[in-house]
């Protein structure tokens, strides 16, 4: 079930990117012939907003959001362990306060439009909670495979080999 709300999740990604592409494309042409599309730069903002939370959260699912890694990987696991789960805390409660602040912004701009377009800009600030529950629950799911695979030790930030090799991206749906 996890690989198919990943390929979802995938497939999102796509969808929103090529209809980035396409409105900023399109916007460009009909510019160029005199008849511009004021709401296709908002347009192509709210996308772009909702793309970045759907890519941080795959990004968070695969393990392979950039780390500096110079100081924790002279640590032995144990260690490094324990100080990915302390970080992945005090991250769970920054997500859970921008849910919740992101979610009173939304209730604030539901009235506002959103640009040149007549679509409440609360299209836009709640992706900011969404985004915070959907990472909120991949780094829990990540916290407790890591807890649960000690043995084999795996880390929450990191992948081994074999989870490298089972992220290879496909679409089959």
């Amino acid at each position: 079930m996890l690989k198919r709300l990943a390929q979802l999740e995938l497939a999102i990604c796509f969808a929103l990117l090529a209809g980035i592409t396409g409105l900023v494309f399109t916007a460009a042409i009909m510019r160029f012939f005199g008849h511009p599309l004021i709401w296709s730069v908002d347009m192509a903002q709210l996308l772009f907003i909702w793309l970045c939370f759907f890519g941080s959260n795959k990004a968070m699912r695969e393990k392979s959001h950039l780390g500096m890694e110079v100081l924790v990987s002279r640590l032995g696991y144990q260690r490094r362990f324990w100080l990915e789960f302390a970080c992945s805390l005090v991250i769970l409660a920054f997500l859970a306060v921008l849910a919740v602040e992101g979610w009173k912004l939304t209730m604030l701009n539901s009235e506002r439009t959103f640009g040149d377009s007549t679509l409440s800009y609360s299209w836009v600030t709640v992706a900011v909670p969404v985004g915070c529950v959907l990472l909120g629950a991949t780094l829990i799911y990540n916290m407790v495979r890591a807890f649960q695979g000690r043995q084999q030790e795996l880390l929450i930030y990191n992948r081994t080999q074999a989870e490298i090799d089972a992220s290879a991206p496909t679409l089959e749906l």
